[in-house]
């Protein structure tokens, strides 16, 4: 596979960067939150990156390992105090390629919706439902789908302007496949940076079939990692499947 479609092309494009520009992030929330399902049992998380929460977790003692196709990800996980002894499988999220059981499973940040088909999707709930031990968990963390950011399928944005640099992140839209394409382009004085993202979102409702399918049964679902309520006005959802 090539371009999109390699479950390494995330990763292999954005590592570099990756750190400084989710510095904005505080995985704090979401660190308590996990390890409250942990308790002393294997915790595996999927797309485990550079570290970022998965580093702040095993500090707690968690027995936390990982699954991540990117070996520049990985790499930059090994570079950081502890990463070294973390084990790490490289391979497709989707296929959950380790064996079990878990107490915890978790897929935080969009990143389920880096699976770029509903098929993938459903195969990743699957094969999470085969490493899950009882009572395990298994907690997502996705946006909720917002189309009216997009007129007649695009959307053009500044995220930065400075005295030398512009960044503008360029989007396509296709609606039949649920499925957003985008360029953060960069151009400054060392020419142009292109920093590719594509994801297939999937609204709440049609995640909750995916786990039906595959044995999972939502037990809980959060507006936030601090637990607030799942409303009509939430923008993201943490969501908790387990077992039937």
């Amino acid at each position: 596979m090539a371009g999109f479609d390699d479950p390494a092309f995330y990763g292999n494009r954005w590592a570099d960067v990756y750190d400084e520009q989710h510095g904005w992030l505080d995985p704090a929330a979401a660190v308590e939150f996990l390890a409250g399902l942990a308790g002393d049992g294997r915790v595996l998380e999927l797309a485990i990156g550079t570290g970022r929460v998965a580093l702040p977790l095993a500090g707690l003692g968690v027995a936390v390992e990982g699954v991540d196709a990117s070996e520049a990800m990985v790499a930059r996980l090994r570079a950081k105090p502890g990463g070294g002894s973390l084990p790490v499988v490289i391979g497709d999220m989707a296929e959950v390629p380790v064996s079990g059981p878990f107490r915890l499973v978790y897929l935080i940040f969009n990143t389920l919706f880096g699976l770029l088909t509903q098929v993938r999707q459903a195969e990743c709930f699957t094969n999470v439902a085969r490493v899950l031990g009882p009572p395990g968990a298994f907690v997502i963390e996705c946006f909720v789908p917002d189309l009216a950011r997009f007129d007649r399928g695009q959307r053009i944005r500044a995220r930065e302007v400075t005295e030398d640099s512009a960044t503008i992140e360029v989007s396509r839209h296709d609606a039949v496949l649920q499925r957003v394409n985008t360029q953060i382009v960069t151009l400054d004085g060392q020419g142009v940076s292109l920093r590719p993202v594509a994801l297939r979102y999937a609204w709440p409702g049609e995640l909750d079939l995916m786990a039906g399918a595959a044995g999972l049964r939502l037990a809980e679902r959060y507006g936030d990692w601090d637990r607030r309520p799942f409303d009509s006005l939430s923008a993201k959802h943490i969501s908790v499947y387990r077992r039937d």
